[in-house]
């Protein structure tokens, strides 16, 4: 309930996915909540748009890992994932594509075990043993790591977290810690490639992220049917009965300060008065708008970060099946630390690329029309590089045919009915996106916990910043986490 001594107004800017929970559970707590967001649904990154000819279209997320987590959201206000949608396990979860052969990952733990046993004699008790460990972070990782608000390291000095700090593996690089177990250069692939999602190389993310691997391989690949976007939407509904009131089409133009307090936002030129701000936008968008001397962060400050990737989204419309496709595939057939060093050494298109593909419709009939498939293409890039449409197509062109030579499939873009690009300059339009990022910062040991952007403002005491550029970091379970534990730091707030 509210710990402070009288029910607030509270603004909460974006409805992404942190938005969506700190409105929710900040409302849960006796406090009059009101979201605005620019576009004219709830969602953010995770939006879903229909075609005409009857596609659709999840925009951002697409990987459901971590089901506890966000059942764990649910379960917070007695209700479970269930009563809003039908999550089905995906068998195989994916594939991954490599230069002269593809490896599908089963859905069950015993099948990966003889998998890797195939691959390579003994890897299975290596498997074991790296899962057991994996297991342990997760559970101390996602339950009290990644809890905290992180204002101080005071904050793990709790014996449970501290007697666990070495097995956590806070000090040791993903990628050497991944060759202790495994030799096989495919099963370091397999092992590696989750961490992607965390915005930085193997070499540069602590081995405490191998909780990613259990979050997705043991407890298993998942999908909302009907697409990513009933997430969104079920925690809306759950936001709505908690009493929130969602504006949309409503785009912050200012924070208004008084006394180093916010009094009010601006929007259209009309000012709305509150009691405390949360702001689940684009962190450094979101210090434009207030004053210079009220920032965090100067501008200095955010361009010596290491973002996570932007991307290059495609997403097609193919007339016909594609019989030898599976709902995610890993295109691996070239090498993982070029494609890296472009993203953040080079910062430039890479030459050899690596990609992912999505086929919805292979487990869902409604996202296609009869006959057809849904692909959503993302090939990770460089923040900031320039996008233009020419690039864009050229990238299409080479994604298409890797499709082509993996699938047995011919000519496919004289099947595409519809298309549209997603790219850099439209993260930034459509997101405000520090330099275009898709995924927030990334979590390098130098930007973990106390050492990420802080959830509150030093100088207006009742501004607080939510979402994948403060803790815990990018993905979709993490801003579900972030959305909670900035409502409870909201709710402490003492009103004067």
């Amino acid at each position: 309930m509210n710990t402070g001594n009288l029910r607030k107004k509270i603004a909460v800017i974006g409805s992404g996915f942190s938005g969506l929970s700190a409105a929710a559970y900040a409302a849960k707590s006796g406090n009059e909540v009101h979201v605005f967001e620019k576009h004219h649904q709830p969602g953010g990154r995770a939006r879903q748009f229909k075609t005409e000819e009857g596609y659709v279209f999840d925009m951002g997320p697409s990987w459901y890992w971590m089901p506890d987590i966000i059942e764990g959201f649910f379960n917070d206000f007695d209700c479970k994932a269930s009563d809003f949608f039908n999550l089905v396990s995906l068998d195989p979860q994916f594939e991954m594509v490599f230069s002269k052969e593809k490896i599908s990952v089963p859905e069950k733990n015993e099948d990966i075990r003889e998998l890797f046993e195939k691959i390579e004699p003994g890897a299975s008790g290596k498997y074991d043993q790296f899962m057991q460990s994996a297991q342990f972070k997760y559970e101390v990782g996602m339950k009290d790591f990644v809890t905290k608000p992180c204002y101080s390291w005071l904050e793990f000095a709790s014996l449970k977290i501290a007697g666990s700090a070495v097995k956590l593996d806070l000090l040791s690089n993903f990628r050497k810690y991944v060759s202790g177990y495994f030799d096989d250069p495919k099963l370091r692939s397999l092992m590696e490639f989750p961490v992607i999602f965390l915005g930085a190389s193997p070499q540069q993310i602590p081995a405490l992220y191998s909780l990613m691997n259990y979050g997705g391989y043991v407890l298993g690949t998942k999908y909302p049917m009907g697409g990513f976007y009933q997430l969104v939407l079920a925690m809306k509904e759950v936001a709505e009965k908690q009493g929130v009131t969602f504006h949309f089409n409503h785009n912050v133009q200012k924070i208004n300060t008084e006394n180093g307090k916010a009094v009010s936002i601006t929007i259209e030129g009309k000012d709305y008065e509150f009691d405390a701000v949360i702001a689940s936008s684009d962190y450094h968008h979101t210090e434009t708008l207030v004053t210079e001397a009220l920032r965090n962060y100067n501008d200095a400050y955010w361009e010596t970060r290491t973002f996570a990737p932007s991307c290059l989204i495609y997403y097609l419309g193919i007339r016909g099946k594609i019989p030898h496709v599976k709902h995610h595939t890993l295109f691996f057939e070239n090498e993982l630390d070029k494609h890296i060093d472009c993203i953040y050494k080079n910062k430039k298109w890479p030459s050899e690329p690596l990609f992912y593909l999505c086929c919805p419709s292979k487990t869902d009939p409604d996202v296609a029309p009869e006959n057809c498939e849904n692909l959503f293409l993302l090939l990770p890039l460089a923040p900031g590089i320039h996008d233009e449409e020419s690039i864009r197509e050229r990238y299409l062109m080479e994604m298409l045919e890797r499709v082509e030579k993996h699938t047995g499939e011919t000519n496919l873009i004289s099947r595409i009915e519809y298309k549209r690009s997603y790219c850099v300059s439209d993260f930034i339009s459509d997101y405000n996106a520090y330099q275009g990022n898709a995924y927030g910062l990334s979590n390098t040991l130098s930007q973990t916990a106390v050492l990420k952007p802080k959830i509150r403002n030093r100088k207006i005491s009742n501004l607080f910043y939510t979402g994948q550029l403060t803790v815990p970091g990018p993905g979709v379970p993490p801003s579900v986490i972030s959305g909670k534990i900035v409502a409870a730091e909201v709710s402490k707030l003492k009103m004067k």
